[in-house]
């Protein structure tokens, strides 16, 4: 349009006006230009008017009332919430602490001694496998005239989500020797053998023989069935387990419903730090029937 307007004035001052400085008409065509770029910043004017507003101000121009924080005594019960939350669900379905309550388990575990228990495998079908420390509920009465704990309410709630090892007083921990199908036996001072195949235990309780040289159930040759596991203490002479429990509702069998689950880790205290993998003498050939 700037471009329009020179040439028509200067082609009329050509005609009209001979002689007259064409310099006359450049203000025209500055004017026209300067008129679209004036109309332009009217425009912007008010679309900032209308549609913008400063950082530090709300509608309409007046200011902007900060947000207060949330009161840190506000919050803390829902973090507690959300921590007791997250703690029952970890207990229940991924690991949990146990106390180790007796000398059964020397030297492998100590008395005082916490472990982490893996709860999660379990659920996708994972059954108990030879070697393995596993925890069990008392399958029928083998912690008759064992102490009963007498824990207070706070040591019963923090056991019950988990912030504390389980007080309790039904559960049990042994090393798996049998699982359905095998043929466990022991004689003399052993060794142990199952399937025909002798373990070497270098886990046993130093000084310790293999199997008990006695007619309680030291001795002894079973059938696991299906469905359950044959356990043992790794101190042989200090152990009531499936040995001496031949005369109990399952013959000393524990059902594998009964697994809570499997001892991974010692974690406590930190001088004992440490995994629980099972032995090598559980992996050699020809140990399955």
């Amino acid at each position: 349009m700037g471009d329009v307007a020179v040439g028509a004035r200067s082609g009329h001052d050509g005609e009209e006006h001979r002689g007259r400085p064409a310099e006359s008409a450049v203000p025209a065509a500055d004017s026209a230009v300067t008129s679209g770029s004036d109309s332009g910043a009217a425009e912007d004017d008010r679309v900032t008017g209308e549609h913008t507003t400063a950082d530090d101000q709300g509608p309409g121009g007046t200011p902007r009332t900060p947000k207060k924080p949330r009161s840190f005594w506000k919050e803390l019960p829902i973090l507690i919430g959300i921590a007791l939350v997250l703690a029952l669900l970890i207990k229940t379905f991924l690991v949990q602490a146990f106390s180790i309550p007796s000398d059964s388990m020397q030297n492998t575990l100590q008395q005082g001694d916490r472990v982490l228990v893996d709860k999660l495998t379990p659920w996708f079908g994972s059954e108990p496998e030879r070697g393995e420390v596993v925890v069990f509920h008392d399958p029928g009465n083998w912690l008759r005239g064992e102490p009963t704990p007498d824990p207070n309410a706070l040591q019963t709630f923090l056991s019950w989500i988990g912030l504390m090892p389980s007080v309790e007083e039904k559960d049990l921990i042994k090393r798996v020797i049998g699982v359905g199908g095998d043929t466990v036996e022991c004689n003399g001072t052993g060794p142990l053998k199952v399937n025909g195949k002798a373990l070497n235990e270098p886990y046993v309780f130093p000084g310790n023989t293999p199997c008990s040289n006695d007619d309680q159930g030291g001795q002894f040759k079973v059938k696991v069935p299906q469905g359950y596991i044959w356990v043992m203490g790794d101190h042989r002479q200090n152990s009531r387990d499936s040995r001496y429990n031949q005369g109990e509702k399952y013959h000393g069998m524990v059902p594998v419903k009964e697994v809570v689950g499997r001892a991974i880790v010692k974690a406590w205290p930190i001088d004992r730090w440490g995994t629980l993998p099972v032995p090598d003498t559980f992996d050699q050939n020809g140990l399955n029937p």
